[in-house]
């Protein structure tokens, strides 16, 4: 899978960190409509409590075999609990809204994401936002009022889930820069799995019913393709830049539309294609501006 080493030319390597990128896209977007799916047979909590089951399993396989005996240590152990909780909030709000929402719907008001770090940045990190910048992130937020359309009977409570999972999102960006400066990767992806699989097996006990054969199957795919996507995730980070690959996570955008016209029969509106064409300028912009921050 493009193992290329690392005395490849430069262009070369950012191109197969392009790819692992898009793969990554192609694997999360499967990852939500095949949970979709299943949220239709199943409760909400056991479909995020099979993921978490197998996706920690597979991680465990393929990522931590190999680690240090250190893995276990963090010098923040409290910011890495809080990291896994507004994960394990943000899978359930946003596969909540895939049970009643469309994907590409979802999907475009989850990609405030972006925006929002920008607003948190100031109020967590006191990091400065120039005017301009708050402008870009109004623009956004405007695209998210033509998707909900409040006051048209379309807007409901259903519909604020992919924002809330957008909020809870961002707040985890927020701890994923901090953790960054003290803890080793695998470390956070360590506690990132192990927190969900505990949160998840608690309220699973709630609503547990006997899944079939065909779901426990379910459950595996779940499992490998959140697997297989972080691995896509990390490959890519080793070939080419965060600035350089960010902006190829809007193709989501793209798999979504495709998988939920084939599988659910739902396409956008041009609401929603106004409201995503208005947020992805916005997040990209917000992208090419950091870039150039970093950069100069």
């Amino acid at each position: 899978m493009f193992n290329k080493n690392t005395d490849s030319p430069p262009a070369e390597k950012s191109l197969y960190g392009i790819v692992y990128m898009i793969s990554m896209t192609v694997c999360f977007s499967s990852l939500d409509a095949t949970a979709k799916h299943l949220s239709s047979e199943l409760p909400l909590l056991m479909v995020v409590w099979g993921r978490y089951v197998f996706h920690f399993l597979f991680v465990t396989l393929f990522f931590f075999r190999r680690a240090s005996g250190n893995i276990l240590q963090t010098k923040k152990i409290k910011l890495q609990m809080l990291r896994s909780i507004l994960i394990f909030c943000a899978g359930v709000s946003f596969w909540g809204a895939l049970k009643f929402m469309p994907l590409a719907d979802c999907f475009v008001i989850a990609f405030t994401s972006p925006l929002l770090v920008t607003a948190l940045s100031v109020l967590i990190l006191g990091e400065n936002v120039s005017t301009h910048r708050w402008g870009v992130v109004i623009v956004g937020l405007l695209g998210v009022l033509l998707v909900m359309r409040p006051g048209t009977g379309i807007f409901n409570w259903v519909s604020t889930l992919p924002l809330i999972t957008a909020l809870f999102y961002a707040s985890m960006q927020i701890t994923t820069r901090i953790l960054g400066q003290s803890d080793n990767a695998l470390t956070t992806l360590f506690y990132t799995g192990a927190g969900g699989l505990i949160l998840s097996s608690i309220a699973v006990l709630f609503v547990w019913v006997p899944p079939s054969l065909e779901q426990w199957l379910v459950f595996v795919l779940l499992g490998f393709l959140g697997t297989i996507g972080h691995y896509f995730m990390i490959k890519a980070f080793e070939f080419a830049p965060v600035s350089l690959l960010a902006p190829f996570d809007y193709t989501t955008l793209i798999w979504a539309t495709i998988l939920g016209f084939i599988l659910f029969g739902d396409l956008p509106n041009t609401w929603t294609i106004s409201g995503a064409i208005m947020i992805t300028s916005s997040g990209l912009y917000l992208m090419m501006h950091e870039r150039r921050f970093v950069t100069a």
